[in-house]
């Protein structure tokens, strides 16, 4: 299962476990956790395809951390 936790502004921490209810205008001061699913090896090239989705999505979120 998928966990995306996140410390916001105001100190309390928010956990989604999936990646569509995640607000795009979400707040935060850092990421805590960002745990997606991943298929079952072996992968596939469709599923290396979906996993460089996460990359991408990891390193968007890590630059709105950091702004």
């Amino acid at each position: 299962m998928a966990e995306f936790q996140f410390l916001l502004e105001n100190n309390s921490y928010i956990t989604y476990n999936n990646w569509e209810d995640i607000p795009e205008n979400l707040i935060f001061r850092n990421i805590i956790k960002f745990i997606p699913d991943i298929p079952e090896e072996p992968h596939t090239e469709e599923d290396h395809e979906i996993m460089d989705v996460w990359n991408e999505r990891l390193q968007d979120l890590i630059k709105k951390e950091k702004n």
